[in-house]
């Protein structure tokens, strides 16, 4: 049997199994399968590298955790699946500067509020986010007020800002060491980038922020209406 025919039966073996699931053992697939281990552990770390598989060390290798994932329909962006939560891992005040006081509106020498938080989605990592906020559009605002619940919900109830529309763009990456070790992945591991400028209903920009989402984990579904004139 070629790698390449290894390859499909291991892939049916991980469709007929649940998320996070145990996989057989390397000697119990080539028993099985009637092929030597080195032609199975190659099929398996293929695998991995395409997201299908998670080796663990001295546990042994699994189906991929489940993915979470975001409908984009239209003009109303929908919440995630998953239960999320938030740990703020830096915050702060700093001058805004020539770019980002460009990106926000604001004068380079307005103060901006830095926060670095982490996304934790069904216990896992999931995202890095750097968010930065107009320092005037939110005085007293806390590290706390970026962990509990919805950030838009709190600046629309506590802070009288109410973020109505987004420019969002996404596009493929890796992780840096940095990120590698704070979502708890390989270096270099695939990775979603998103840069998104938000505003409220008079058209200021309230928000600006850089996301790093984990390829293997998290997923975008669109929803196009096609017309006569699509491809």
């Amino acid at each position: 049997m070629r790698r390449a025919e290894v390859r499909e039966k291991l892939r049916e073996l991980i469709d007929a199994r649940a998320p996070g699931e145990p996989m057989p053992s390397e000697r119990s697939l080539s028993e099985d399968l009637g092929v030597s281990r080195p032609t199975v552990r190659a099929a398996i770390e293929e695998l991995t590298r395409d997201g299908l598989l998670v080796r663990q060390h001295g546990r042994g290798t699994f189906t991929s955790p489940r993915k979470i994932s975001q409908e984009v329909p239209g003009p109303v962006f929908p919440p995630a699946e998953g239960d999320w939560h938030s740990e703020v891992l830096d915050f702060g005040v700093e001058s805004a500067g020539a770019r980002l006081g460009r990106r926000l509106q604001i004068s380079p020498g307005d103060d901006v509020v830095h926060v670095v938080r982490r996304r934790i989605v069904d216990g896992e990592p999931m995202a890095l986010e750097n968010i930065r906020l107009p320092a005037a559009l939110v005085p007293g605002i806390t590290a706390g007020d970026f962990c509990a619940g919805s950030l838009y919900r709190r600046l629309r109830e506590h802070f009288g800002v109410d973020p109505a529309e987004a420019t969002q763009t996404t596009e493929p990456t890796v992780t840096d060491a940095s990120e590698s070790r704070l979502l708890g992945v390989p270096p270099f591991s695939p990775a979603l980038l998103f840069e998104r400028t938000t505003r409220d209903r008079t058209g200021r920009v309230v928000e600006f922020t850089r996301s790093v989402y984990r390829g293997d984990r998290y997923r975008i579904t669109s929803h196009l209406r096609l017309g006569p004139e699509s491809g």
